[in-house]
């Protein structure tokens, strides 16, 4: 493995892990914005400026967009959170440079009204759907009962409302401001030429124009309230618990992770032997969302109406055994065995790599190599782990439900 870095006059961050044992590649544009950089009068536009990329530019219609994609055979999507806004594709490396090259003009989209119009009815589409998914729903409110008004707890897909009062001229203002080049990482990943990866980057991207950016990104430890939705129509009960949690940045974050593990891995957790094995709920997680300066643990639980009072019960009882014994060194062999095993795995692929290398230098600027995060997990010992139940008081949560009225 070769990590190279090239960062542009105008702030374009470039990066490149080359693995010439690779058979394929990836590239992805990392662009550093996301709900939490929304204001309420732009509710939804990050997630709205990612689907109007694939609408074309002034060179290319929508359709020719996905013909250009579908000729080289390319794997490619987008996705938006709260704090990140990232398109990638994995291809055969004799298509990288055509693809890279596709990116980086769509970039600089087009946003033709009759376009933005249009996609308007699709976006409201999306969040009715959504709005018709519970276990999505009861997550994406707990989010913004626990945040408060703090910008992480937006909604990444905004609101109806929102979505029909957003206007062209305030996406195009938004685009020009948020991706700023000194506001995006270029990354590249597997089987590739870098100096000519460069090249292409450069010569479509050095043009752009910087901007003054900033993020408020000081630790929030969130709200401890509790809140329920009755819906007509549900036949389960769905629960969400938002805690406190460690940042993306943060020294101990394996040790917050391997915790979120512990208690709430789909299989040998806590949560699992108390709640699923015991058929007390269908389904019961933990993880750790590490984001910019904050994070949050988060829980969610499914079940009968009629079992929602034992559920909290049992959750109780799990957080008060935590607080009073801490964990055992069985389990955190287990939990990094668990976590291990998903890392390697996952960056064994160009495309698996190429996330983990993009969002290390978009949180850290570090490249990381599998290797020392291996190291990193296997350090963690039980007193780090307890000592982070200490710190997050995990049982001391917010909590949100939706189920029958």
């Amino acid at each position: 493995m070769e990590f190279q870095q090239e960062k542009l006059e105008n702030g374009l961050q470039i990066i490149g892990e080359v693995n010439p044992a690779a058979k394929s590649a990836a590239v992805g544009f990392f662009v550093k914005t996301g709900s939490r950089d929304e204001t309420s009068a732009v509710s939804g536009v990050s997630h709205f400026l990612e689907h109007m990329l694939f609408k074309g530019t002034d060179r290319r219609t929508a359709l020719e967009v996905n013909a250009a994609f579908d000729d080289t055979g390319a794997q490619f999507n987008a996705f938006t959170s709260e704090e990140n806004t990232v398109y990638y594709a994995s291809v055969l490396p004799e298509y990288l440079d055509e693809v890279t090259l596709l990116w980086s003009d769509l970039m600089r989209p087009a946003l033709r009204d009759d376009d933005f119009d249009m996609e308007k009815n699709v976006i409201k589409e999306e969040i009715a759907m959504y709005k018709d998914m519970p276990s999505f729903d009861v997550m994406d409110r707990c989010r913004t009962l626990f945040f408060g008004e703090h910008p992480c707890g937006n909604s990444v897909l905004g609101t109806a409302q929102s979505i029909d009062d957003l206007s062209s001229a305030q996406m195009r203002e938004y685009l020009a401001r948020r991706y700023a080049p000194n506001n995006i990482v270029v990354a590249f990943a597997g089987h590739f030429d870098w100096e000519r990866m460069v090249s292409l980057t450069q010569d479509r991207c050095r043009q752009w124009d910087p901007h003054d950016l900033a993020r408020e990104t000081s630790h929030f430890g969130g709200r401890v309230d509790h809140a329920r939705l009755g819906q007509a129509g549900l036949a389960r009960e769905h629960l969400c618990l938002m805690s406190e949690g460690v940042s993306y940045q943060d020294p101990q974050h394996y040790a917050a992770m391997l915790l979120s593990s512990i208690v709430g891995d789909s299989a040998g957790s806590r949560y699992f032997w108390e709640l699923v094995d015991k058929a007390v709920a269908e389904a019961a997680s933990m993880s750790l969302d590490g984001m910019d300066g904050t994070g949050s643990m988060v829980s969610y639980v499914r079940c009968s109406p009629e079992r929602a009072t034992e559920v909290l019960d049992v959750l109780e009882s799990i957080f008060e055994t935590l607080a009073r014994a801490g964990v055992t060194e069985e389990e955190l062999r287990m939990a990094k065995n668990k976590t291990l095993s998903a890392l390697v795995i996952k960056n064994e692929l160009p495309m698996g790599r190429l996330i983990d290398l993009g969002f290390n230098w978009t949180y850290l600027q570090e490249y990381r190599q599998v290797e020392k995060d291996v190291t990193e997990i296997k350090s963690v010992t039980v007193e780090d782990v307890n000592k982070m139940i200490e710190r997050l008081k995990p049982g001391v949560f917010t909590r949100y439900q939706i189920g029958p009225d």
